[in-house]
């Protein structure tokens, strides 16, 4: 599958650089991190150019977050129904209201790199918990120019061994989001018995 992606890279470009940013940022499965790797291994190749593709990434990953954040607070009520049928997608919600609850726009900050498969559920959760809206723009920022420019210089820079690379960051992507999770929380703990 991961194969196709970069194929489709090969042949859009940008165009498939910017969908897969925005759309998995809504919680769509699309293996993004690998879009991104092949747009900085094509960079590094001479067949896109880098900084359009970090520029492209990066606004439609913005783009994503702030339609899942504007779904979450106008469609709160609608999204609990719409989850209610799907069981592993209603607890991936309810650990990102969780987190939003707990850290608020930190949460959001590091929902979008250290912690990324939840990043999306974060998205929706901060807008149906009412988070101020410039506090999740500027947190969502930055936290998306570490996300955007750590795997598209990954590709860049490890143009030549993309497959390794790409099974790799996959791996890592899961471990990635437990250790962050396991570290805020015993933070927490540590924080609440104080």
């Amino acid at each position: 599958m991961i194969d196709f992606f970069f194929g489709l890279v090969a042949t859009w470009g940008l165009i498939i650089v910017a969908a897969s940013a925005y759309f998995s940022c809504l919680a769509v499965p699309v293996p993004t991190f690998a879009v991104m790797l092949s747009g900085g291994a094509f960079a590094a190749a001479g067949d896109l150019v880098l900084w359009q593709v970090l520029t492209v990434a990066y606004v439609a990953a913005l783009a994503g977050d702030q339609t899942g954040f504007q779904l979450g607070r106008l469609g709160g009520k609608w999204l609990d129904k719409f989850l209610a049928t799907r069981p592993s997608r209603a607890a991936l919600f309810a650990r990102a209201q969780v987190v939003v609850d707990r850290w608020g726009s930190t949460g959001v900050f590091f929902s979008t790199w250290a912690a990324a498969p939840l990043g999306p559920w974060v998205n929706f959760a901060a807008g149906a918990a009412g988070l101020s809206t410039w506090r999740f723009i500027i947190w969502d920022a930055m936290g998306e120019a570490i996300w955007v420019m750590g795997y598209v210089m990954l590709g860049y820079y490890f143009a030549a061994n993309l497959d390794a690379l790409t099974v790799l960051v996959a791996d890592w992507a899961w471990l990635l989001t437990a250790i962050s999770l396991a570290v805020a929380a015993s933070f927490f703990l540590l924080r609440s018995k104080q």
